[in-house]
């Protein structure tokens, strides 16, 4: 396809995107091009965008949780069609050959690339992503609500997947990824405490709307001994604080790509098997499981819709705190 697209670009960490006009890519072999109608905003882009994340690709579009049609198959493209809509997100390549991906880790992929930090994302008008990373969406979600599936809720249904099957699951940091992650949780009966920044009244009562038993204070301990505790802020000093609300043999999921240092704590708090895991990426089979998993729930997603122009807007608002679910940019304003 011959022509122009609008896109955000970073081209230095700690710098603002620049609203540029660029020319359509073209897809290799493998690849699809798509037509991108929404992508959402991640706490990830943020750590590309503000140079937490090193070496990033750049000039850089960012971007990873896209919701696109497919407007052109590469000649070795199998099983995905012209005019089809799918998501796209983080893990965008592996190389299905390195011990990890032939033992079914290929979120550990020794040559993994990644959507809006290796190569382009959906910060624009039209990206290319490899055909085996592209996902058929449930029909019943409109391109905007969908957008927040493809990362919020693949990294949360991961992380959730690693926390283990207790009843009592504690969310530190009640953002895009666990406004829906609680919806799936509560699904499986199992019964969630929000912990939120100390003073965030309105984050709480978000929580308790879509059924948290309780809400609080990360500096607080629940009411009640935790099974797990899933971290999605990215604050190191959550980890010693999460052990202290989880009972014997808890687990501590990290469910960050990114997170500030992790301060001294001391052996007890770990002792009598607690256990503290990171979550790393995706794999095909856990968006394969949510997509489906999503619609039956259902999973409702909340956003805040910025035209593709005011992505520096968005990033900022999600860095300060001021979005409510998750932030999704509009590529058709």
């Amino acid at each position: 396809m011959e022509g122009t697209m609008r896109a955000m670009v970073l081209h230095a960490p700690g710098q603002p995107l620049r609203a540029e006009t660029r020319p359509i890519p073209r897809p290799g072999p493998q690849e699809v091009l798509l037509r991108v109608h929404a992508c959402a905003v991640c706490r990830t882009d943020l750590h590309v965008v503000d140079g937490e994340l090193p070496r990033p690709k750049l000039p850089l579009i960012p971007g990873h949780e896209i919701v696109a049609t497919v407007v052109e198959v590469g000649d070795e493209v199998l099983g995905v069609e012209e005019g089809t809509r799918v998501g796209v997100p983080w893990l965008g390549w592996t190389c299905g050959q390195c011990r990890f991906c032939v033992s079914g880790r290929e979120n550990l992929c020794d040559y993994a690339r990644f959507t809006g930090y290796q190569v382009d994302g959906g910060y624009a008008e039209y990206a290319v992503a490899h055909h085996r990373f592209c996902f058929p969406l449930p029909a019943n979600y409109s391109d905007v609500h969908a957008a927040p599936l493809m990362c919020a809720g693949l990294i949360g249904f991961r992380s959730l997947r690693l926390s283990g099957e207790g009843e009592r699951l504690g969310l530190y940091g009640f953002g895009a990824a666990a406004h829906v992650l609680i919806q799936v949780a509560r699904h499986r009966k199992r019964r969630v405490f929000a912990f939120t920044r100390p003073g965030d009244e309105e984050g709480q009562r978000f929580a308790r709307e879509l059924g948290a038993v309780w809400a609080g204070g990360s500096d607080v301990l629940p009411p009640e001994p935790l099974d797990a505790a899933i971290l999605f802020a990215p604050v190191g000093a959550l980890v010693p604080a999460a052990l202290r609300a989880v009972d014997k043999g808890g687990v501590v999921v990290c469910g960050g790509i990114h997170m500030s240092d992790v301060p001294s704590f001391p052996y007890s708090l770990l002792w009598e098997e607690r256990v503290v895991r990171s979550v790393a990426n995706l794999t095909r089979s856990d968006a394969m499981d949510f997509l489906v998993l999503a619609p039956s729930v259902p999973v409702r997603t909340e956003v805040r819709v910025f035209p593709l122009s005011e992505a520096n807007e968005a990033l900022t608002a999600l860095r300060e705190g001021q979005v409510r679910g998750a932030a999704v940019l509009d590529t058709s304003r």
